[in-house]
């Protein structure tokens, strides 16, 4: 039987950070391990799977075996194992499934595959000041723009998502197009500190619904940025980087606004790594907010969302795949 301090180790690799983390059954988080890949993808402007599955490869045991040593444990001490089973990256995915069920396989243990984008609302749950349901949840990240209704725990209802790229995405594609590095919002919120939000309107779209869409503001960059000689994209870079983020900002905080009022929803949350945003941080100051570390992928917010899945018992797992996408 798990007991009521047991402890869960998870095991994060949908895309370019290696994670390993051990929390209690309650949410206290004993280590938290990222390794991440994004010097290594940064000369091609984005992440390269395959590069990014064999780095996996590489890093896996260290980082869980960092882990276990952060928290003072060993695999011993452990009640579950919990994985991230998709979506992402298949390649990346499979490294961390076989990884945990040949952890959880040796010691005979329950696995519990966990849904990424549940994990990154499951980061609200953690301690030391957990975000009890129900609220209104933007996750926003490279992979994912999502309106979801938490009405509890492990409880989550999709109100809109992203017609095209996801916010994260329309980050790093505007950086590649300002030649800015990688990660791309990372970049543009540092540069755009620097500039005028005013200078370039930039539209954001009206879709039907909750939903959203942000090819338009891309092209729209796009154009921008053609219509400027090397010299004045130099002087101008700041401006456009700025005029774009809030653009981005805009489209994400009054859908968030519009979403609240329609759903009655009294509280609102903010996970995923475009929460790491200073400008949207900013534009939803009444929101509650995923801690920094945990806004990017991680592995403690895996071992979280393992509480509230129905783990799957030994040796049932060892044929348990990946999915890439929902």
């Amino acid at each position: 039987m798990e007991r009521p301090d047991g402890l869960i180790l998870g095991i994060e690799t949908s895309c370019d950070e290696t994670a390993a983390a051990v929390i209690t059954t309650d949410g206290e988080i004993k280590s938290n391990v990222v390794a991440s890949q994004a010097e290594l993808h940064a000369a091609f402007g984005g992440v390269v799977p395959e590069i990014a599955s064999r780095r996996h490869l590489e890093l896996i045991a260290p980082v869980v075996r960092e882990a276990l040593s952060e928290a003072g444990v060993t695999l011993d001490d452990l009640d579950r194992v919990a994985v991230t089973q998709g979506p992402g990256l298949i390649g990346a995915l499979l490294v961390g499934i076989a990884a945990a069920k040949a952890l959880a396989w040796s010691r005979r243990l329950p696995l519990a595959p966990v849904d990424h984008l549940r994990g990154h609302v499951a980061s609200l749950s953690l301690q030391p000041a957990p975000v009890a349901p129900p609220f209104l949840c933007l996750l926003a990240s490279g992979g994912h723009t999502l309106l979801i209704d938490v009405r509890e725990d492990g409880t989550q209802h999709v109100l809109g998502s992203t017609l095209d790229d996801a916010a994260g995405e329309a980050f790093d594609k505007g950086a590649r197009l300002l030649g800015l590095g990688y990660p791309g919002g990372r970049e543009i919120d540092q540069l755009a500190r620097a500039g005028d939000s005013k200078a370039f309107d930039f539209p954001v779209a009206r879709v039907p619904g909750l939903d959203f869409s942000f090819s338009g503001l891309k092209t729209a960059l796009l154009y921008a940025t053609r219509d400027l000689s090397s010299e004045r994209l130099a002087e101008r870079r700041a401006d456009l980087a700025a005029s774009y983020q809030r653009a981005i900002v805009r489209a994400l905080v009054e859908r968030v606004r519009e979403a609240a009022e329609q759903t009655g929803a009294e509280r609102i949350a903010v996970v995923g790594g475009v929460a790491a945003n200073s400008e949207l941080r900013a534009g939803l100051r009444e929101a509650a907010l995923a801690p920094l570390e945990l806004c990017t992928d991680n592995a403690a917010m895996i071992a979280s969302a393992g509480r509230f899945v129905e783990p799957v018992p030994y040796p049932g797992y060892l044929g348990l795949d990946a999915y890439a996408s929902r």
